[in-house]
């Protein structure tokens, strides 16, 4: 598993989707693009894959293709409408690609023409972060600070309530 920082410049956000599945279909890798300003760690993405392959292995899946998927467990969400706000979005947007499978390289390789490298894993948007996957102060409080835990457990909780 890879993960490309950077930002990108959408114009059109169906053409970009287009663009990193041509990359994914070339590469044979699982690629999803996702806006960094909801991602709160590299953890919070490796569990959303793992809890999406259980679910793709165990026939209990929502969506037919990975990358949704993985989308779906990362934003702790079942509906994939809800989901896509933690997709790129047209203009300038800070983003993290994850690459899993096939040729990761060349897959990476191919993603960095789509944006500019930039870090952008651990630089979320912490309002935004705690809007998005409904995070109270009362429960922030009792996680002591540690909002990664917590949406981390946003996350796993999407098994629970399918």
């Amino acid at each position: 598993m890879k993960f490309i920082e950077g930002v990108a410049t959408v114009e059109d956000v169906n053409a970009f989707v287009t663009d990193v599945g041509a990359i994914a279909d070339e590469t044979g890798a699982t690629v999803q693009v996702f806006d960094a300003r909801y991602v709160v760690s590299e953890k919070h993405l490796r569990r959303a894959v793992e809890l999406a392959d259980r679910a793709i292995e165990r026939g209990e899946n929502v969506a037919r293709d990975r990358a949704v998927e993985m989308l779906l467990y990362a934003a702790g969400r079942r509906q994939i409408d809800d989901a896509l706000a933690m997709g790129v979005s047209e203009g300038e947007t800070p983003v993290v690609a994850l690459v899993d499978g096939g040729d990761e390289a060349k897959a990476a390789a191919q993603l960095r023409d789509l944006f500019t490298e930039r870090q952008t894993l651990g630089r979320y948007d912490d309002e935004r972060v705690r809007d998005f996957f409904d995070v109270t102060d009362a429960e922030l409080a009792a996680a002591d600070g540690d909002l990664e835990s917590l949406v981390c457990e946003r996350v796993a909780l999407l098994n629970v309530e399918k």
